[in-house]
């Protein structure tokens, strides 16, 4: 049986291979903030589950099961999410921590009626998408709110990144998942976007907080 930290570097090394299918032992030490020994020698385990495929001084990469695992262990991390956020009014800005627990929770049968109970989610609080329980992903694509030109409408239907200075600031700015907005003007000078939502409300985002805002055209 896998321990949680060895699903912790498994899902590391999964998101590590969403960006590039071979994975250095550097990039997965850097990742989990931990020595390259260190990483070095749970890699070595990992490759005992079968999860990766080990050559000394040589990248790794995931095994077709190592890749179904990583999947699945964002399944219920990205489920928790959501059921904390909608059924128990947790905000965005919290569910992080707390399905950091539950992600490690060894029940299909708890997390098929959680993935019931929130009508089969497609994507988490962020926009995120949630595997399937087979460990398959459909990505969807968006547009970045930086390309969008003055006067067009979107509404916003991820992020590119959910730390939880983002999110803090998404708050103060009333503005979250769905949230419709026309683009009104962007600043040459600085790349700053004005922005008008459905309510009559504006504002201005700096060019650092629009690029991590991915939107769909409406």
């Amino acid at each position: 049986m896998s321990s949680p930290t060895k699903e912790n570097y498994l899902k590391a090394a999964y998101f590590l291979h969403q960006k590039n299918k071979t994975i250095s032992v550097t990039d997965l030490a850097k990742e989990m903030k931990i020595s390259t020994p260190t990483a070095n020698n749970m890699v070595k385990k990992m490759a005992a589950f079968g999860w990766v495929d080990y050559e000394k001084y040589k990248p790794i990469t995931l095994t077709n099961e190592g890749i179904k695992l990583g999947a699945l262990i964002v399944r219920k991390h990205r489920l928790s999410e959501m059921f904390l956020s909608k059924v128990m009014g947790f905000g965005w800005e919290e569910v992080h921590d707390i399905a950091e627990e539950l992600e490690h929770l060894n029940s299909n049968k708890f997390f098929e009626r959680m993935d019931e109970i929130l009508g089969f989610p497609s994507s988490d609080p962020h926009g995120s998408p949630i595997p399937d329980k087979n460990g398959k992903v459909q990505e969807r694509v968006f547009l970045s709110l930086l390309s969008i030109e003055p006067e067009q409408k979107v509404k916003l239907s991820a992020l590119k990144n959910s730390s939880k200075d983002l999110l803090f600031f998404l708050n103060k700015k009333e503005i979250k998942l769905g949230t419709e907005m026309k683009v009104i003007q962007k600043e040459q000078f600085d790349n700053s976007i004005h922005l008008l939502f459905k309510d009559g409300k504006s504002t201005v985002l700096s060019q650092q907080a629009a690029a991590c805002l991915l939107v769909e055209l409406i």
